[in-house]
């Protein structure tokens, strides 16, 4: 087994378009290639996941235990013949002052080799006290070698080879040219989703092009063999159901895309049948007994959005007529009565009575802590009198806001550190909806999927009961 992590000096260093490219070159080779990503992310899994033909699974110390991360490797990784993990920010940054949430800490975790991506534009002799300086700071870090990225020419090249070969021990794998065709196009949140980038195949096929080119892929794929298998005692876990399947109608296309991998397998293990819809082009929702929508760019596809009025209003109606719902940020966006964004402003499917403002600088951003409120409508959520429920931790990334309603919502948490709907609160409740700016992700200190699937189950026992019986609150 091999396995990597693809870090860099900084952040904006092209790990990125490194690690597509990577794996789409290894998998050209013929190898099976597990992408991960480390950190709360849904767009580079996108490109990592199109590049690999295996879907890309996230690693994040905020929320997942140690022990549940050993465990997913364990499990995402059998039957591959590389696991390629791609780091988030620089190799030793983190939100603490012991890195204890690091690129660095997670390779130490997982005992596996780091491959450092150095931007070099403007660099020679510099470049050697810079990795010097990043072995000397962690010992008990591996620096399996470094990928010398936007290199200017060969005569560059040669000059930052001749230095570290000089002054370090640090394997050289590659130099990949500076060639702005090979960036992935970015905007206001980020990357462009492979999703919705109709150049995607040809830019991951240039990506795999000139890594197989420039990089010394057998040196690579050898400097990961070494890599060590998780602890013995890390075991798969996998969730139980009980009852018939459920049918949860899953938005899903240019839009709306933002799902952990693991999720989706989470509520087809809690015995969901996911029917996926497009809220762009079809007019009607599948037969479902629930509604998810996920995360997106609902404002880059307002007038889509609001040109199709039938879906919009089977939405709606879906809503009103109490089907059990979740949204997070871009669903809650497009739940809205209306979005307004570069003097315009278009209609949306209008269960919450409110309209949202897209901002030029973010309105919430990073780790979230959030606490359940009386008023959450799932099971579970809102521990007992005798208990304190912990923090329930999330993440937000959103430079849209909600603007003040009138009457003031049902909200289903407290914020304890984040912004959410206005500071203090998120998750809006409106019949049977729960819609938030958090994004959520099933883990062991926060099973949000079995909560939901016990909702909609006792949603359907109680319809099934006839009147009087409701699971709204």
């Amino acid at each position: 087994m091999t396995r990597l992590l693809i870090s860099a000096a900084h952040k904006s260093s092209g790990k990125t378009t490194v690690s597509t490219g990577l794996c789409a070159a290894l998998r050209e080779r013929g190898y099976r290639v597990r992408p991960f990503k480390k950190g709360p992310d849904y767009i580079d899994p996108l490109w990592l996941g199109h590049a690999a033909g295996q879907p890309c699974v996230n690693l994040d110390f905020h929320t997942q235990q140690h022990a549940e991360i050993l465990e997913t490797v364990a499990r995402y990784e059998q039957g591959a013949d590389i696991a390629l993990i791609e780091g988030n920010k620089g190799l030793f940054d983190g939100v603490d002052l012991e890195g204890s949430n690091s690129n660095a800490a997670l390779a130490k975790l997982l005992e596996t080799p780091v491959v450092l991506v150095v931007d070099c534009r403007g660099m020679t002799r510099g470049i050697a006290p810079l990795l010097l300086g990043y072995q000397a700071f962690d010992p008990e870090l591996r620096i399996a070698g470094v990928i010398l990225n936007r290199v200017g020419g060969a005569r560059h090249e040669s000059k930052l080879r001749a230095v570290i070969e000089r002054y370090t021990d640090v394997a050289v794998l590659g130099a990949l040219r500076d060639d702005p065709s090979l960036q992935i196009v970015e905007r206001h949140l980020g990357l462009i989703p492979s999703n919705e980038h109709d150049a995607a195949d040809r830019q991951i096929a240039r990506l795999a092009e000139a890594v197989a080119e420039q990089v010394d892929l057998d040196r690579l794929v050898e400097a990961g063999a070494v890599a060590s298998p998780p602890p013995a005692g890390a075991t798969v876990t996998r969730m139980a159901h009980s009852g018939p399947r459920l049918r949860i109608a899953v938005a899903r296309d240019a839009a709306f895309a933002f799902y952990y991998q693991t999720d989706l397998e989470a509520l087809e293990s809690a015995g969901a049948e996911l029917r996926f819809f497009d809220t762009l082009k079809d007019s009607r929702l599948p037969e479902a007994d629930a509604l998810f929508i996920g995360g997106g760019f609902p404002e880059s596809y307002l007038e889509a959005l609001e040109a199709n009025a039938a879906m919009r209003e089977a939405i709606r109606e879906a809503i009103e007529g109490g089907m059990p719902a979740y949204a997070e940020c871009g669903g809650l966006m497009y739940l809205s009565r209306s979005i307004g964004w570069k003097e315009r402003r278009h209609r949306m499917v209008g269960v919450i009575p409110g309209d949202i403002t897209m901002h030029p600088r973010p309105q919430g951003r990073g780790y979230v802590f959030l606490e359940a409120t009386a008023k959450h409508p799932w099971p579970g959520a809102v521990s007992d009198q005798e208990t304190e429920a912990p923090a329930l931790p999330a993440h937000e990334f959103h430079y849209s806001a909600l603007e003040p309603m009138d009457p003031e919502p049902v909200y289903a948490y407290r914020v304890l550190r984040g912004h959410g709907v206005d500071g203090h609160h998120d998750g809006i409740v409106y019949r049977n909806l729960l819609a938030s700016y958090s994004h959520l992700r099933h883990t062991r200190s926060n099973p949000w999927v079995t909560r939901f699937i016990a909702f909609v189950r006792a949603h359907i026992n109680a319809r099934a009961a006839g009147p009087g019986h409701s699971t709204a609150p």
